[in-house]
């Protein structure tokens, strides 16, 4: 492992991050203390904005991204193939085509659709809830 975690975030997992009285918080947090590092494409910030703009606002969006594009824990990125292998909703592939990539630890989500990747030899994505991610990098995560 590298010396910490390279992580790849769903937009659903993001949104929930943002409100500190969401047990997802401590991915914030985790980020807020370099204890990860976040990779990200132009089209996973795209989503980002927009799904961060309908959820809450365009000002909380701004903030959101401001500090994504200026933390020297992010890691910019964009995928050098794209498998497509998410068939039920193809608009998913943006982040595990990014996650093979980059060759990160995992992807983070609670989209069901990347379960796929339980059942593939390759290409090989460890695909884990927040809760997973927590108890996978716990040791990790508390020093």
């Amino acid at each position: 492992m590298k010396n910490c975690p390279t992580i790849v975030m769903d937009t659903n997992v993001l949104r929930a991050t943002i409100n500190r009285k969401n047990e997802e918080f401590f991915l914030y947090e985790l980020f807020a203390d370099k204890k990860i590092e976040w990779v990200i494409s132009t089209e996973i910030l795209l989503e980002y904005a927009e799904k961060l703009t309908d959820f809450y606002s365009e000002s909380t969006a701004n903030f959101i991204l401001k500090i994504l594009c200026t933390a020297n824990n992010v890691i910019f990125s964009e995928p050098h193939f794209r498998w497509n292998i998410i068939q039920n909703d193809v608009e998913d592939n943006k982040f595990s085509d990014l996650a093979i990539s980059t060759n990160a630890d995992c992807l983070i989500t609670y989209d069901k659709d990347f379960n796929i990747f339980k059942s593939l030899d390759f290409p090989h994505l460890s695909v884990m809830t927040p809760q997973e991610f927590k108890s996978e990098f716990f040791s990790y995560l508390i020093t």
